[in-house]
């Protein structure tokens, strides 16, 4: 599977495309969120699985990816996690019920588990200078982060004309293209680095994100005093306990606790968790929003996520210059204080209300999460040595996927009560709760010394 020749360039392309997937998927099945409730006759909880059965293995998985990456080659890794991404997403389409399909968006999120942190394995291996490969991580989360926004939009389109079923076969083309680029542009992989794997750790990290998920979910349908839900709070914190025992004994832990000690890679992945916390969820909130409590249409829901389309693509590429210009350390606490800011300017949304309220809000959310996104990329990347590229992308990731999915469970928990007075309660609570916590990282990026937070 050697390349044809290695192209910098052609290398960017796939590997965009390769996030493209991923982050296209995140949003795209937003838009598809009432014809699937009414497709399975399902409620929230159910259109919630929909959503984390992807974002659950994706982010159990991310370390033990980047590590696979490491040792067997992250062009290997990266071309199979693009061909099972689009069998996975070819059996979405297909899904019969909704337990084939949550089923099937488990397998996708193992996909994209192995196309992330290999991605910018491969952009560190392409662009070594450090200028250039700051700009083509810039255009690598811009190009990505346009279809995380764009998804939508696009997935308005395709259920309007082709059911929800067409968000997915949107995947097998795109599919296609990267495995197709990166066969042919992508330079072959160099000698492995032989690094053991933790599969102990893995196990404990899958028990410990499971029963977490599982316990999040369903609380809002079996409640707080159910001893199953209790059970795997319970559960979950056994396992946390279990694992960092694991990996402080392990010889080749899939989380080096020792990265934690680099104070700008330990700050990088708690804002990793805080953005897509609230990112996430409120995709989630907003999408029933607009279908359930507001009635539009798929199409005119996917458009009315226009504004964050508009400014992603832009914000990201802006952000790759802005970092030698102002440095990474402000550049974090700039845009976590403007998407902040944007959260909390949701707080006086009404159902009856003019769409202007949400449009500042939601330009604002859109540019503060594109300018720290790339911009924790790079600290994280410059934090390494090269050969460890591979499972600190992937803690930062699985940082961010685990931030996304505690934001759907929790505020998929707060409007679960799709009754108009309830929802908006839940949805200002969870806009609330969004802006409080970014405004609160945006400060400690804020009060930290460049010297110390930046590597």
């Amino acid at each position: 599977m050697s390349a044809s020749f290695s192209s910098p360039r052609g290398t960017l392309v796939a590997t965009a495309l390769g996030f493209v997937v991923v982050l296209l998927d995140v949003s795209v099945v937003n838009v598809a969120l009432d014809a699937l409730r009414h497709e399975f006759s399902t409620d929230v909880v159910g259109l919630q699985w929909v959503v984390n059965a992807y974002t659950l293995t994706f982010a159990a998985l991310l370390l033990t990816s980047g590590a696979l990456g490491d040792r067997f080659g992250a062009r290997r890794i990266f071309l199979y996690g693009f061909w099972l991404f689009t069998f996975a997403s070819a059996v979405c389409g297909l899904a019969s019920d909704l337990a084939m399909l949550a089923g099937a968006r488990a397998v996708q999120g193992v996909g994209a588990s192995l196309l992330v942190p290999n991605s910018l394995s491969l952009l560190q291996r392409a662009f070594p200078d450090k200028l250039q490969r700051s700009r083509a991580v810039g255009w690598w989360g811009g190009i990505a982060s346009l279809s995380l926004a764009a998804g939508p939009v696009l997935g308005g389109i395709l259920v309007a004309h082709w059911g929800w079923r067409g968000i997915f076969a949107i995947n097998l083309p795109i599919g296609v293209l990267g495995g197709w680029l990166t066969l042919k542009y992508a330079a072959a992989d160099p000698p492995a680095h032989g690094r053991g794997l933790d599969w102990p750790g893995q196990a404990a990290a899958i028990l410990a994100l499971t029963a977490l998920t599982v316990s999040l979910v369903e609380v809002g349908r079996l409640g707080w005093s159910n001893a199953w839900v209790q059970g795997g709070f319970l559960l979950c914190a056994a396992a946390v306990a279990g694992f960092f025992r694991i990996e402080s004994r392990s010889r080749s832990p899939m989380l080096p606790l020792a990265l934690f000690r680099a104070p700008a890679f330990a700050m990088a992945s708690l804002s990793g968790v805080v953005v897509n916390f609230a990112y996430y969820g409120l995709i989630f909130v907003f999408s029933l929003f607009f279908q359930v409590e507001q009635g539009l249409s798929p199409a005119r829901t996917g458009l009315a996520f226009l504004p964050m389309t508009v400014v992603l693509l832009g914000a990201n590429l802006v952000a790759s210059r802005l970092i030698a210009r102002i440095g990474a350390r402000r550049l974090m606490a700039l845009g976590l204080s403007i998407a902040g800011a944007g959260y909390l300017l949701l707080l006086p949304v009404r159902i009856d209300g003019s769409y202007g309220w949400l449009a500042l809000p939601m330009l604002l959310a859109a540019i503060g999460t594109a300018l720290t996104v790339p911009t924790m990329t790079n600290i994280t990347l410059s934090s390494v040595e090269a050969s460890r590229a591979g499972i600190a992308s992937g803690v930062l990731n699985s940082a961010r996927q685990v931030g996304g999915l505690l934001g759907v469970a929790v505020f998929g928990y707060l409007v679960r009560d799709t009754t108009p007075a309830a929802f908006m309660a839940g949805m200002h609570l969870s806009a609330g709760l969004a802006g409080l916590l970014i405004l609160g990282a945006g400060t400690l990026w804020w009060r930290g010394g460049e010297e110390r937070l930046v590597a």
